[in-house]
């Protein structure tokens, strides 16, 4: 058959009979309509409003979270102080893998208990709030390792810590500590997230720590969330 013979509803039937038969994915879908719409209105001409198909929305999966307790043992598992470190700091303050990576020493502002980070996802600056004992944690660290450019440093002096090292080294404490969820770097900052929100913070102050653009992206920790929940005394920071 001729490609322009193709009609909306054998488009249709296809992407029904993709979905329910092969069971593939919205992804794969969504292709499927991308190249429709090429050939409808970049190759035959076509006005897109006679041919159009609707996308199927994304599956919103619910993050992986650690109880306190999980978390606590997932960081206690590791005995190297730069991978307690990592691991500590990405739990108690919600950064992404990356933004720790991309700490410097400068960042750190013990004075006034926070770490500024540089330039997070989507280029913007924003500050977290660290207790006095993360603090006193990283100056540990850092008078051991002494790093020349970057707070985490690979075993080449002046290099950054990679991501995949990270993920591996939480791979590893996750099965140290017998933790069977699947867990990665950010399990911590959902973590994170969920347990101040059972500590009482307000989403909108939530949402400012954890650098999201929309208040929407934050609220989904809301349906994670026990508001009776215990607060292990490494999230009891200055917020």
């Amino acid at each position: 058959m001729s490609p322009d013979k193709i009609t909306t509803e054998q488009v249709k039937s296809f992407a029904y009979h993709l979905i329910n038969t092969k069971q593939v994915s919205v992804s794969t879908i969504n292709q499927l309509i991308s190249a429709w719409k090429i050939l409808q209105v970049d190759i035959l001409g076509n006005p897109w409003e006679e041919f159009r198909l609707k996308r199927p929305r994304r599956e919103k999966k619910i993050p992986v979270v650690l109880s306190r307790d999980e978390a606590l043992a997932l960081i206690s598992a590791l005995k190297n102080i730069k991978h307690c470190a990592i691991l500590s700091l990405a739990y108690a303050t919600g950064m992404r893998r990356q933004e720790v990576l991309n700490l410097k020493l400068g960042d750190i502002d013990s004075a006034r208990g926070i770490i500024r980070v540089v330039q997070g996802k989507g280029n913007k600056t924003r500050e977290v709030p660290v207790t006095s004992a993360l603090i006193d944690q990283l100056r540990t660290y850092y008078l051991k390792y002494r790093t020349k450019t970057w707070l985490f440093e690979s075993h080449i002096p002046g290099t950054q810590y990679s991501e995949t090292s990270v993920e591996k080294l939480i791979k590893s404490a996750a099965v140290k500590a017998g933790i069977k969820k699947n867990v990665s770097p950010h399990t911590l900052r959902h973590s994170f997230a969920t347990h101040m929100l059972d500590k009482g913070i307000n989403l909108k102050r939530l949402q400012m720590i954890l650098g999201h653009s929309s208040l929407k992206t934050t609220s989904i920790y809301l349906h994670l969330s026990s508001p009776n929940g215990f607060v292990p005394d490494l999230l009891s920071s200055n917020d």
